[in-house]
């Protein structure tokens, strides 16, 4: 393979899903900004996007949550359910707290407004394709919030028996939305151990990422107790 074969074949593969022709472009002409993203196709609906996903391998969908037919949200756990590989971005004018918490219980990985900027935009594909999970700030407060209100109490001690105690340190600091980096800092970790923790805590959990972490503490009533 030549070094040219080998930066095409890692960038990110990338769809977009939107109703409106005019955010299909504005959005398309963001993503072919970044040398690292291609972007595969577009669709005008979940039905095309779940068909474009079938015909080509996709890294990452931008999906849009209103759309004729088949919404983004049911798009999304249907995608996630045929292609666990590929994520789901939520790129939507909606910040809704129940448009949040149902993208994200469909098995998104993020969630951006339509308002983001180019560079936010790309961030966050790189950022979910890597294995994180991304929210806009207001968004992450709405869902928080959310969940929170719904939230049935349990005993600590029994849903976090898997975790090693060093583990446990680990999950109440994703809870609190820190970053490998401040985790690392707080806990006098190095970045690669906080990774290791991170994935072990997932795997244990059987959970897709970061953000579904939080969802299920606050789900269980669980966060911000003590280990």
């Amino acid at each position: 393979m030549t070094g040219l074969d080998h930066a095409a074949s890692a960038r990110i593969r990338v769809a977009i899903a939107d109703d409106q022709e005019l955010i299909r472009s504005a959005v398309a002409v963001m993503v072919e900004a970044h040398a690292d993203l291609e972007l595969v196709g577009t669709a005008s609906d979940g039905g095309e996007l779940l068909a474009l996903a079938r015909a080509h391998r996709l890294d990452v969908v931008l999906m849009d949550i209103r759309m004729p037919r088949l919404d983004g949200i049911e798009a999304t756990r249907r995608l996630v359910a045929e292609h666990p590989a590929t994520r789901a971005l939520i790129l939507t004018t909606y910040d809704l707290d129940e448009y949040v918490f149902a993208a994200i219980r469909a098995g998104a990985s993020g969630f951006l407004t339509k308002d983001a900027s180019s560079d936010e935009i790309a961030a966050a594909i790189r950022a979910v394709h890597g294995g994180d999970a991304v929210l806009a700030p207001r968004a992450t407060a709405s869902l928080v919030e959310f969940v929170a209100q719904a939230a049935t109490p349990a005993d600590p001690a029994e849903l976090l028996a898997a975790l090693t105690p060093r583990e446990r340190e680990v999950l109440m600091q994703l809870v609190t939305g820190a970053s490998n980096e401040q985790v690392a800092a707080r806990l006098y970790l190095t970045g690669n151990t906080v990774k290791t923790h991170v994935r072990s805590i997932l795997a244990k959990l059987d959970l897709a990422d970061r953000v579904h972490v939080v969802i299920w503490a606050f789900e269980h009533g669980i966060a911000g107790t003590r280990s």
